[in-house]
């Protein structure tokens, strides 16, 4: 006999009961079960072919299925990017200056979209660490415009961590997604979407969150062809609506190696099919933020088993580069268990792809990263928010990626 068990035993010849003798100090501390009253629900597969047949080989995914798992999120959720916004942009370094106290160089580059006698331009930020490079990159999609992004912003300030990301020797780049596409159900003549407008507007026009991925791309177009980056080492970075963006943005641009997928709720990693209380629904957020996704989404609002997709889907659409999605405790309307599933039922088609994916189906204990190969999850206490906590736990899988990357040349 343990001690351990011994020292339960004296416990209950002692007259007390488990419950209060209670966990050891140490036990660790484990997200909360799902309602009881949710909802069965099937998962679409993504190893079946829309004519039903199975995806047998990597090149049937890659050749075939990939392609038509695009083109159904592109027209039941996110929306078509227009042809004429798919070429590189104009761009302009317009500040540059020495920043000490993080041993880096800041930098102002302005990007500009023209469509005919029009123009939209929107400004990103970068921060290149001293010494030689290139070294990887980290691109923030930032939504929230009270985060300075300029050279003199506070050192400690943990939305963007900038010092955290240097310290690791990586370059860092962040825009504000409402420089973009304003982020109003009313802003679409202002934004980009609205630079583009051609005609009458379709059921599967690009919403906001799609403006925001394709601007994504077209930062790395420019980025990527600087002497300081290395192209080839890329992560893609966002925070809840930004985490929506950045796995739709890495789903569609492989030249990003890694997307880190924060607390992105419904319309990102989580599982739309699961339906409780207390969670953002598909009708929810067509009704809160009728602008963020396409008008076919708005048709699937109390009907998500209707969708053809889900959106272990989206994340299996990165495979076999990484994803790390991560959870709070507190955030229950973004369903942390539905982000957790999401990744967790992306893994087959990263094992077609010769990935291993997650190590199990279990969810970690709050505080605790689960790293597989492809794959990465993890929950943190607290509430809704992209923490120092949660950007060292990307950075850590960014240097396995970044690895790997390095080893493939």
């Amino acid at each position: 006999m343990t001690p351990r068990i011994l020292a339960l035993g004296i416990v209950a010849a002692a007259g007390a009961t488990a419950q209060e003798a209670g966990p050891p100090a140490s036990a660790p501390r484990r997200f909360r079960l799902d309602p009881t009253n949710m909802p069965a629900y099937t998962l679409p597969d993504p190893l079946k072919f829309a004519d039903g047949a199975p995806v047998a080989t990597a090149e049937d995914w890659i050749a075939r299925r990939r392609g038509e798992v695009l083109e159904l999120f592109r027209e039941h959720v996110y929306g078509r990017i227009p042809a004429a916004a798919q070429r590189p942009l104009e761009w302009k370094l317009v500040a540059e200056r020495p920043v000490p106290a993080l041993r880096a160089t800041w930098r102002r580059i302005e990007l500009t979209a023209r469509h005919g006698e029009r123009a939209l331009m929107f400004p990103v930020s970068l921060f290149t660490p001293e010494g030689e490079g290139p070294v990887p990159l980290v691109v923030l999609i930032c939504n929230r415009p009270t985060v300075p992004l300029d050279a003199d912003r506070p050192v400690d300030e943990e939305f963007w961590a900038v010092a955290e990301i240097l310290r690791r020797g990586y370059a860092t780049a962040a825009y504000y997604a409402g420089d973009v596409d304003p982020d109003r159900a009313d802003g679409f003549a202002q934004g980009v979407r609205g630079l583009f407008a051609d005609g009458e507007p379709k059921p599967d026009d690009w919403g906001t969150l799609a403006a925001w991925a394709w601007a994504a791309s077209r930062v790395v177009d420019v980025l990527a062809g600087l002497p300081a980056i290395d192209g080839r080492r890329m992560a893609i970075v966002g925070h809840s609506r930004g985490g929506k963006t950045a796995l739709w943005a890495a789903a569609q641009d492989e030249r990003f190696a890694l997307a880190c997928v924060n607390e992105s709720g419904c319309g990102g990693a989580n599982i739309l099919r699961r339906r409780f209380e207390g969670r953002e629904t598909v009708e929810i957020i067509n009704r809160g933020f009728p602008h963020w996704f396409n008008a076919n989404f708005k048709k699937y609002a109390n009907r998500e088993d209707d969708l053809p997709v889900d959106h272990h889907m989206l994340v299996a659409l990165v495979a076999p580069r990484w994803v790390h999605v991560g959870s709070a405790e507190d955030d229950i309307w973004a369903d942390p268990r539905g982000e957790f599933l999401g990744v967790w039922h992306a893994g087959p088609v990263y094992r077609l792809l010769g990935r291993a994916g997650l190590p199990s189906s279990e969810m970690p204990p709050i505080g605790e990263v689960m790293r597989g190969d492809g794959l990465a999850y993890h929950i943190r206490a607290g509430p809704h928010n992209l923490t120092l906590e949660d950007w060292r736990a990307y950075l850590d899988t960014a240097a396995i990626v970044f690895q790997e990357e390095s080893r493939a040349r």
